[in-house]
């Protein structure tokens, strides 16, 4: 079917809360759960029901026609060729309608299904931005990729059996019961009994068969985290002639999914032999009590037929039901596994909080002090700096001092432990920090870039740019003379990460990527580290421009790329300990002189 009106549009944010309040309030029970889920497909899950009803009747009205005809052929109660051929038209007219039944059926409960599918990995999504960017550091991409891509299907596929085999089973269930109890009381109990011997079964093996799956659930996401990791590192793993380490640690961790994995097998496997076993001894049972109440003459022979039928589509319905298990339990774990992601409460909450208005560029530490959650000593410590509009900030110093820390705290990844950082006299953890980012630019260390064209990186998150602002922001980061030397100029592909196109030239495209957004704030973490000395020389002149007017930060190794900022700050273990002017600083001849000449003399030998 081509027509994508049958399908829902994208969850809206109320759906969106309602799902989260309702996922919290019910997270200790998974049929609640997939309740919310399929809230707002309610109709169709009813109708999927109705059109079942009619395309299963054939199940249960061709055992009656055959214990009719069984009982016309020995010529039993009273039986004549007109009954045969009604008999047999009744069943050819209910085998006929399961055709146009089933199709409404799958149509309807499939179009329900696959809007739960994308509205949970649309919900999976929103939360994966709600949440802070500690979070994203503690939590691997990899895990977060196997819950929204294997975890969601394992709940669809969990709700495909619910509308494939447990209504079923439920259906069939009410309609056998109800045709034997109108016929006896006394098989009806002999029927009964098979329902609880199943559940005693699923009671046994429930809590062993959902530890397994947690646990296979849990190596399969480590593996899918580290896959990434492996692919992530394979141009520094063949450069140094790793390749036989990361396959013996990738080795490594697959024997161990493998031994889950058994571990689960094994169980699923006992659990399945027993349900078999279990269900062909009430098979041969319920044959031989009906063969013996024939008989004595206390059923017909038709009636042997009847029950035979019935009861074996009861014990293959609970035999199907107990034979899909392991995956219900799969889909269920997988219900419990989405919660890591729905239920954390480390989001970045901008709700009530200031919008500020346009972004002067005024800031202040005062007294900040900030350490990380796993830390024990602090990585700022009693840091105060006053930032006038329009000032340019270096930050220098070795590897750890806290210069990046200061950086994440400007864009509002952290807040200090103690002390205040305020943006316009703001405090930053009182403000919007969502609006208050779309009127910054950061460019970082480590450049991210998405496969797509050089256009499309550039202009990354922009509804509209002009030829004019590309043009501009092309020049200003020295990529004019790379993208004319292309074939398909802005529209060449760059790959994964762009990973065709050279470490300077991914850097230029991320400044160009902050350049064209005019803003009001910039900051640059060492954003010229990849650049050559011409290129780096011509970014600095496009830079001195950009900067005019804007409060920039920049954090650098490279002492030359700071020479004309208004103050170069030297932090040393999370405190300021030289502040001023590149000629201030030089001719103090302190630690930040040292470094110069140090690099001075690297340059030099290298040269």
């Amino acid at each position: 079917m081509k027509d994508d009106n049958i399908f829902s549009q994208e969850i809206t944010e109320d759906e969106f809360e309602t799902f989260l309040k309702s996922y919290r309030k019910n997270k200790d029970n998974p049929v609640r759960v997939l309740l919310a889920l399929y809230k707002g497909n309610m109709r169709k899950i009813l109708a999927s029901c109705f059109f079942f009803i009619i395309k299963a009747s054939p199940v249960w009205v061709i055992p009656i026609v055959t214990a009719n005809i069984v009982d016309i052929a020995t010529k039993q109660k009273g039986a004549s060729l007109h009954a045969l051929w009604l008999n047999i038209a009744i069943a050819v007219i209910f085998i006929l309608l399961n055709l146009p039944t089933h199709m409404l059926f799958v149509r309807n409960y499939s179009i329900a299904i696959r809007n739960v599918e994308a509205g949970l990995r649309s919900t999976l999504i929103r939360r994966l931005q709600q949440l802070s960017i500690s979070f994203h550091k503690e939590f691997k991409s990899g895990r977060m990729q196997s819950k929204v891509i294997r975890d969601v299907e394992n709940i669809e596929f969990l709700s495909q059996q619910i509308m494939n085999s447990i209504l079923s089973v439920l259906v069939s269930t009410i309609v056998v019961l109800s045709i034997v109890i109108s016929k006896s009381l006394l098989m009806t109990s002999f029927f009964l009994v098979a329902i609880p011997t199943a559940l005693l079964l699923v009671s046994l093996f429930r809590k062993n068969m959902r530890a397994k799956n947690n646990a296979f659930r849990t190596e399969i996401e480590e593996t899918s985290a580290r896959v990434a990791e492996m692919v992530e590192m394979i141009p520094v793993t063949k450069a140094h002639g790793l390749e036989d380490i990361e396959i013996e640690k990738m080795d490594t961790q697959l024997t161990s999914v493998r031994t889950k994995g058994y571990l689960l097998d094994m169980v699923t496997a006992l659990f399945g032999a027993s349900a078999w076993v279990t269900m062909q001894l009430f098979q041969i049972a319920c044959l031989g009590f009906t063969g013996f109440l024939a008989y004595r003459g206390k059923i017909s022979t038709g009636d042997v037929v009847l029950y035979q039928a019935y009861f074996s589509q009861l014990l293959n319905q609970i035999a199907n039901i107990l034979n899909i298990y392991p995956n219900i339990a799969k889909g269920i774990e997988s219900i419990h596994s989405v919660g890591e992601i729905l239920l954390s409460e480390d989001i970045e909450d901008n709700t009530g909080k200031t919008r500020l208005p346009d972004l002067i560029g005024e800031y202040g530490f005062t007294d900040v002090t900030f350490c990380y959650p796993d830390g024990q000593t602090p990585v700022l410590h009693d840091f105060s700096l006053h930032v006038r509009p329009g000032e340019c900030i270096a930050l220098v110093g070795e590897s750890g001092a806290g210069k990046t820390t200061i950086l994440n705290m400007l864009i509002g990844f952290g807040f200090p432990n103690s002390g205040t950082l305020t943006v316009d006299g703001y405090d930053i953890s009182a403000i919007d920090l969502k609006a208050y980012r779309q009127q910054i630019a950061v460019v970082p260390q480590n450049t991210i870039l998405f496969s797509g064209s050089i256009r499309d990186n550039i202009a990354y998150g922009l509804l509209s740019v002009t030829p004019e602002q590309l043009a501009e922001a092309i020049v200003s980061a020295n990529l004019q003379s790379m993208i004319d030397a292309l074939p398909n100029g802005l529209d060449t592909q760059i790959g994964e990460h762009g990973g065709k196109i050279s470490g300077g030239q991914r850097q230029r495209i991320a400044i160009a990527r902050a350049l064209i957004r005019n803003p009001r704030m910039i900051i640059l973490d060492e954003a010229t580290s990849a650049l050559d000395a011409h290129s780096e020389r011509e970014v600095q002149l496009a830079m001195h421009n950009l900067i005019k007017g804007r409060t920039t930060f920049i954090s650098a190794h490279r002492l030359s790329t700071i020479r004309d900022a208004d103050r170069i700050l030297l932090i040393h273990d999370g405190t300021v300990v030289e502040s001023g002017t590149f000629d201030e600083l030089i001719a103090q001849k302190g630690e930040f002189y040292q470094m110069n000449v140090l690099q001075t003399n690297t340059v030099s030998l290298t040269v």
